[in-house]
């Protein structure tokens, strides 16, 4: 399984085509709804891609990554930042390591957010729970989560639409999948490909594999009010429309 080691280091640049502004986008739109946060935190921030635009709009942001990896990526990409856009509207980053299934922060912030299907690598159901009861805990009387994850069909599209390739100038990778249909547990094998810098015709290899699990959609709803949010609602795919099992994506957006 990935410790995000070297995978870290390519990850922007495998994942240059996701839909990042559709998720910035949609918290802010959550936060036009729900109300506007000052402090925010993100679980399973990776390379800060929506953790940095957020602090240079002027939140208060906490980065919560368990790869020490992702996280100095993340602070690489905070100091190549240009001066002003670091200190825009006074917004700030702190990059934290911490499990998302026990994190805590020493005050409680307004909104929590956890995008790009982070929670699908949350194995087993208590795990989710956990995830659930600490977030819960740490915001704020009035607070939001806001998080997407795949629609279990989204798992069935990966294993029958495999394998997947991709092949740009830095960096390549082959993608096949294994589907374990009872879990709706998805196990993703990536052979990755990377450019070695200032060696333009050596490229050196790695193996990755990735697990997802994909969880009942009234479920997570479920588990979401047992441990305590007062509203719960579910759309589909950066949509504000009401999810069904044509979605890709779930977003939920829980009130505490």
């Amino acid at each position: 399984m990935s410790s995000y080691g070297k995978f870290a280091y390519v990850y922007d640049e495998l994942m240059a085509d996701m839909p990042y502004p559709d998720w910035l986008a949609f918290a802010e739109t959550a936060w036009g709804k729900y109300g506007k946060p000052r402090t925010v935190a993100e679980l399973g921030c990776g390379t800060g891609s929506l953790t940095l635009p957020l602090a240079a709009a002027g939140y208060h942001m906490t980065g919560i990554d368990l790869s020490s990896d992702m996280l100095a990526v993340a602070r690489q990409k905070l100091e190549q930042q240009p001066h002003g856009l670091r200190l825009s509207r006074e917004g700030s980053i702190l990059w934290i390591r911490q499990n998302m299934t026990e994190w805590e922060l020493p005050e409680p912030v307004d909104s929590v957010i956890s995008f790009c299907d982070c929670l699908n690598y949350v194995l087993e159901e208590q795990e989710v729970q956990k995830v659930f009861a600490c977030t819960y805990a740490g915001l704020k009387p009035g607070g939001t989560f806001l998080f997407d994850v795949h629609h279990p069909n989204t798992l069935i599209r990966y294993e029958e639409e495999q394998p997947f390739v991709q092949d740009e100038p830095n960096v390549s990778y082959i993608w096949t999948c294994e589907l374990d249909v009872p879990r709706r547990e998805i196990e993703h094998h990536l052979s990755i490909f990377a450019r070695e810098e200032g060696r333009p015709d050596l490229y050196r290899r790695f193996e990755e594999t990735h697990i997802q699990r994909a969880y009942d959609p009234e479920w997570m709803k479920q588990e979401l009010l047992k441990a305590g949010f007062s509203e719960v609602r579910l759309y589909a795919d950066f949509e504000w429309m009401e999810a069904d099992d044509s979605a890709e994506r779930l977003f939920y957006v829980a009130v505490k």
